[in-house]
């Protein structure tokens, strides 16, 4: 069954991780640490779904506003009463309202009941599988006008460069490496992203995003104006440049394990970092061009 049919329940989800809406903050990243995860799901007192939390959140609502991660209860910052999809959801839908909505993670409901949560990294890369699988099985069939349509496309999409992406008002949030951990926070929030770039002058030191600062920050409960940002961050990160294809920064970023990618141009300046979801719509709209052209293949023949 190609991605376009495929429901929710057949994609890889995550385990699920929740907690009562009154646990300390401290609390909840300790345990999102101990499980690797980056969100949690949170129920009220008849057990229903209340609220979920992202690295985002905490770095965001907590790190920046330095708020206390043992005396903060989590309902003062979670999400309330977010949006899920049911286990029967087409993931192309579901997909598509995570782009719309800007959701990176979704709780999926299966007879009234959570039983998991959906991240748009593992949805967007069984994608991108799918994808991949069906231009190599039309490309390996007779030279036909359907087989050249999907070579076409392929080019078209994933064979562009990420300069096609990025534009001239991309957000690069930066800081120094002897700046608190909170001032990185602050940074994420002040231009909506979820990670920064740390410099020396022009020369890239690392990078730290928001689930560092939960996992390396909060859930070892480290003092937010005393910890550096040196001290948490990854140094020396992986980078693409302006010239890198669509599908090679995809490949990066999955056999890597991480969401971010700082971009450099031709002189080796910093000019975007990308995360997986900026990219996320370039491979839906791959995805409705291979749906339709299933379809056009089944009539034609």
């Amino acid at each position: 069954m190609h991605f376009g049919k495929r429901k929710v329940k057949k994609l890889r989800l995550s385990k699920l991780l929740t907690m009562p809406d009154e646990t300390p903050v401290l609390d909840v990243c300790r345990r999102m640490a101990a499980r690797r995860v980056n969100v949690a799901i949170f129920t009220d007192a008849n057990s229903l779904l209340c609220g979920i939390v992202t690295g985002k959140d905490i770095a965001t609502k907590v790190v920046a506003e330095k708020l206390s991660p043992h005396q903060t209860i989590i309902s003062k910052v979670m999400t309330k009463y977010p949006m899920f999809v049911t286990s029967d959801s087409l993931a192309m839908d579901t997909l598509q309202k995570m782009i719309q909505g800007k959701f990176r993670h979704f709780p999926v409901v299966e007879n009234g009941e959570v039983i998991a949560s959906l991240d748009i990294k593992k949805c967007l890369y069984d994608a991108i599988s799918g994808i991949e699988k069906t231009v190599e099985r039309e490309s390996g069939n007779n030279l036909t006008a359907p087989s050249t349509f999907v070579e076409t496309l392929s080019d078209q999409k994933f064979q562009s460069s990420l300069s096609t992406i990025i534009t001239e008002n991309s957000k690069v949030a930066t800081v120094m490496a002897s700046d608190p951990v909170y001032v990185a926070a602050k940074r994420m929030k002040e231009l909506e992203v979820s990670s920064v770039i740390i410099m020396a002058g022009n020369i890239i030191q690392g990078i730290l995003t928001s689930k560092d600062l939960l996992m390396r920050v909060v859930a070892r409960n480290l003092p937010l104006e005393l910890t550096f940002v040196e001290k948490v961050m990854t140094p020396n990160p992986k980078c693409a440049t302006v010239d890198t294809t669509i599908l090679e920064a995809l490949h990066i970023m999955h056999d890597g394990k991480f969401l971010h990618l700082p971009i450099l141009d031709k002189d080796g300046s910093v000019v975007a970092c990308l995360d997986v979801f900026q990219i996320t719509p370039v491979a839906i709209s791959m995805m409705f061009f291979l749906v339709f052209f299933q379809c056009f293949k089944t009539r034609i023949i």
